[in-house]
């Protein structure tokens, strides 16, 4: 008589102690190479993309807002032209919305290595939003050298301001990225849903308009969005229009953002540990 063998389920992975996070450090290093090696597989151009892909839509948008519908800056002097306005707030956007999305999709699109490897998951997160700010903010300082060296009036007002606002966006963008992620987790439409969204956020922000030109009434719900306080500042120290943040307007805006970046980390480990469930 032949015995049935039971196998006893697999015990779930163990989640690393928080005190061994910055041992892991290497397991970041190792998925942000693979975001970058993966990303631009088998393509001909590779990491090229990254800086193409924002040209193309630069000369779309500077096309239809400055030649069809005649977009002109309250503010500009000669030597500023939209176009160079439009591409002081477009790959800060193009970074936000990259990092959002792959961001979002992180844990799931990596359910095998979630379930089999004992690591801090928030680890994807940063590793793909890292990688979107990497590409899109080299590509973002080689587009302005260009522009700066092709006679664009820019004030060296942007050398301190660019830093500052990159940095803070990255918090932004890391916070949400955290909650997107958990939440795909256990709702998947989350991702899908995503690229629908993210263009009523752009319209919504002083992406491609000035904020002089929006009414009143409505410049005070803009001046609500995140992105208004990060995008107008940096425009404003770079064109001459303003000295963008003062030492204590940098150090609040970018505590808000460290804040937000940390509730978001907090949220993602309350929900992480039934991830091998869900998965």
């Amino acid at each position: 008589m032949t015995r049935a063998t039971v196998t006893p389920p697999s015990a779930p992975v163990p989640r690393p102690p928080r005190a061994t996070l910055w041992a892991q450090r290497h397991v970041l290093r190792a998925l942000w190479w693979r975001q970058w090696r993966d990303r631009y597989a088998g393509s001909a151009l590779g990491g090229l993309w990254a800086l193409l892909q924002p040209l193309a839509q630069l000369a779309l948008y500077a096309l239809v807002f400055q030649w069809i519908f005649q977009v002109r800056l309250p503010q500009a002097t000669p030597g500023q032209p939209y176009v160079v306005w439009l591409a002081l707030g477009l790959w800060p956007w193009m970074a936000l919305q990259e990092a959002l999305v792959r961001g979002a999709g992180a844990v799931v699109q990596q359910a095998a290595l979630v379930q089999k490897v004992a690591f801090d998951s928030a680890w994807l997160v940063v590793a793909a939003v890292g990688a979107a700010f990497a590409l899109h903010g080299l590509g973002h300082a080689l587009v302005l050298v260009a522009l700066a060296l092709g006679g664009a009036a820019l004030s060296p007002a942007l050398l301190w301001q660019w830093p500052l606002t990159w940095l803070a966006l990255l918090g932004v963008a890391l916070g949400a990225a955290f909650w997107l992620a958990a939440a795909q987790v256990y709702v998947r439409d989350v991702e899908p849903l995503l690229p629908q969204v993210l263009p009523l956020l752009m319209y919504a922000s002083p992406v491609l308009y000035p904020l002089a030109l929006v009414p009143p009434a409505l410049q005070a719900v803009l001046a609500v969005n995140p992105l208004t306080g990060l995008l107008e500042p940096l425009r404003a120290a770079a064109l001459g229009w303003g000295s963008g943040w003062s030492p204590w307007q940098a150090a609040g805006a970018l505590g808000l953002c460290a804040a937000w970046a940390a509730l978001g980390w907090w949220g993602f480990h309350r929900l992480s540990p039934d991830f091998e469930d869900a998965l």
